[in-house]
């Protein structure tokens, strides 16, 4: 077989990051829709979410096992394909049928392949970091934030042109699917990233022993609920808290995504300049104003302001965390599984809390759990610093066997 460039790689995982986005987004900006569609409160539709993000935790700890036998690029695809079916039986479920169990079932599909995919994209994405030997990790979820962009941006428009839930989805889907497909296909050699791919249980288990990792762990909690909470409610929060239409409830997630999008594509400069902790504590009290703004704002201009700034202020957390937790070369699949797995737990709780908490005071002021849980997290930030040892580099191409 020929050589596998890492640039190729690099470009293979970019896309993924990005269809998975696409995937993720094109969902959640037609969740005030099907709400509408399945007669639910806010309760009830964080109890429904509730089952996507089941379906993501429950893959968490089993990814790396099966990237360990399968290889990072098979488990992606798997998993890529395993969320699309999900979202062609969400849509058709919530537009067609009006059957709230089958719409669970399809949210479960969707948790489950992207949960699958997460794990697996994210150590595929270490160890081309590290042969590249720079700092890429934020530019890659970048990706997956243009992703969400675009399924924000299909989203706002497919719900302005009335378009039904099920088809809008379904198009997605074939795009999610093929797309993956292809992609993979640059990935790292097969052997080399099945390695990669999946921690042995020993392994795995000493790192949840290490106090450091446990840390990054908690802290890409809290950014993930931070970002979560968005994608979950802010479309929702707009429509029913500033009396705004669907098309521009999904608007408001466009904006919060395009945020984030220039936050990580710009991150990896400031990151470069003034390390971590700096730029980790600057960005997370953004996120903490932008979202108190958005609740606030007696504009629906400046509270898309303050969603910009919650945006700009969320995007650093995830992506550097799985940094973080990927320093060192030979520990890094099963520190990242670890800090996927408890990252991940705040997309199994946020949806319900925000959710009952809608029901008392609103979705929008529910939001305000988003700076009350940054301003402590802001201690964790020190155990992000990277170890004194360089990250070691590889030659800039692999062959396939």
């Amino acid at each position: 077989m020929g050589p596998v460039s890492l640039i190729a790689a690099r470009n293979g995982v970019a896309v993924v990051f990005g269809l998975n986005g696409l995937a993720v987004a094109s969902w959640f900006a037609r969740v005030p829709a099907a709400k509408d569609a399945l007669d639910l409160t806010a309760g009830q539709l964080g109890l429904l979410m509730l089952t996507l993000s089941a379906g993501a935790v429950l893959a968490l700890p089993t990814a790396g096992m099966v990237a360990h036998r399968l290889g990072a690029a098979r488990t992606v695809a798997i998993g890529a394909l395993a969320a699309s079916a999900g979202l062609v039986l969400a849509g058709v479920a919530a537009s067609a049928l009006g059957s709230i169990p089958v719409v669970g079932v399809g949210l479960f599909a969707i948790g489950f392949g992207a949960g699958s995919c997460e794990v697996a994209m994210n150590v595929e994405a270490a160890a081309v970091e590290r042969r590249l030997g720079r700092t890429i990790m934020p530019r890659f979820h970048a990706a997956w934030s243009l992703g969400t962009v675009a399924g924000a941006g299909l989203g706002a428009a497919a719900a302005r042109l009335e378009v039904p839930i099920g088809a809008h989805l379904a198009v997605m889907a074939v795009i999610v699917g093929g797309g993956t497909l292809v992609a993979v296909r640059s990935f790292l050699p097969g052997e080399r990233a099945a390695a990669e791919g999946g921690p042995k249980g020993g392994g795995l288990l000493a790192a949840w022993r290490e106090p450091r990792t446990v840390l990054i762990g908690l802290l890409v909690l809290v950014m993930a609920f931070t970002e979560g909470t968005a994608n979950d409610w802010l479309a929702v929060a707009f429509v029913d808290g500033h009396g705004v239409s669907e098309a521009a409830g999904a608007a408001s997630f466009a904006v919060f995504v395009a945020a984030m999008t220039v936050g990580r594509t710009v991150g990896t400069v400031a990151l470069d300049r003034w390390g971590r902790p700096r730029v980790l504590w600057a960005t997370m009290a953004l996120a903490a104003a932008g979202a108190a703004v958005t609740v606030y704002a007696n504009s629906v201009p400046l509270a898309l302001a303050g969603v910009a700034l919650w945006g700009v202020g969320a995007c650093l957390g995830f992506p550097v965390g799985m940094s973080a937790a990927a320093d060192d070369e030979s520990r890094a699949s099963a520190r990242v599984s670890v800090v996927a797995v408890i990252g991940y737990t705040a997309f199994l709780a946020g949806p319900p809390l925000v959710g009952l908490l809608g029901d008392r005071v609103g979705v929008l002021r529910a939001l305000l759990v988003v700076p009350l849980l940054i301003v402590p997290a802001l201690a964790l930030v020190p155990a992000l610093r990277p170890p004194r040892t360089p990250v070691p580099t590889r030659e800039p191409s692999l062959v396939r066997d």
